[in-house]
């Protein structure tokens, strides 16, 4: 398992190098996005009130943040799951000129094309870490607070050494999970005709 420590804002030539199963930290500006923003953009065409050039790393996240003495306090910081933002993740690419992004699981073939098109990843966290991130984070800025509430805001955030994130879509469009489901169902089938339960077994439904 190869490791790679990335500065934001990265190329062509940073992200092409990793492959699924690489181990990546990142490093430099970054950005949050959830359902609403995603929505607010693209479905009902509030354009970003920010340049995404320097900051072409997206986390699928809605971090907790307070108030406190004037300042923003990051509480919990969990990256949350991709495969939600599905049906705007190819625009969100093509668009936003993104080049990695971060967030649980993985996402769908659409995006994965779009990744492979556009040059960029998606990692996932090994593990949920909630609290370990915070001394790796720096809230800069905020966008849309207002509209959009505290956990669906654009927080404009400083990195460093965020990670380990392990990359499960590369600029191949190859897919970690999709590899992983391939072992599974092989192994399925291994234990079914061990245990001589018949192909056409469907599991008892509870409701």
């Amino acid at each position: 398992m190869r490791e790679f420590h990335i500065r934001i804002p990265c190329g062509d030539q940073d992200v092409t190098q990793l492959k699924i199963g690489d181990l990546v930290y990142f490093s430099g500006a970054a950005w949050t996005c959830r359902s609403r923003l995603h929505k607010h953009v693209f479905d009902d065409g509030h354009p970003l009130p920010f340049s995404t050039a320097d900051r072409n790393l997206l986390i699928h996240v809605g971090p907790v943040i307070v108030g406190e003495q004037g300042q923003w306090k990051l509480v919990s910081f969990m990256p949350t799951s991709s495969i939600r933002f599905e049906k705007w993740g190819a625009k969100s690419i093509s668009e936003w000129g993104l080049k990695a992004i971060v967030g649980k699981t993985t996402m769908g073939e659409t995006t994965a094309q779009a990744m492979k098109e556009h040059h960029c990843i998606h990692a996932t966290p090994l593990g949920v870490t909630p609290n370990l991130f915070l001394d790796r984070i720096k809230i800069k800025d905020v966008y849309w607070f207002k509209e959009l509430g505290s956990i669906e805001a654009a927080w404009q955030l400083e990195i460093d050494r965020l990670g380990p994130f392990m990359v499960d879509i590369d600029c191949d469009g190859k897919n970690r999970f999709d590899e992983l489901d391939e072992v599974i169902e092989e192994n399925r089938k291994k234990a079914y005709q061990y245990l001589n339960i018949p192909e056409e077994f469907e599991l008892t439904k509870l409701y």
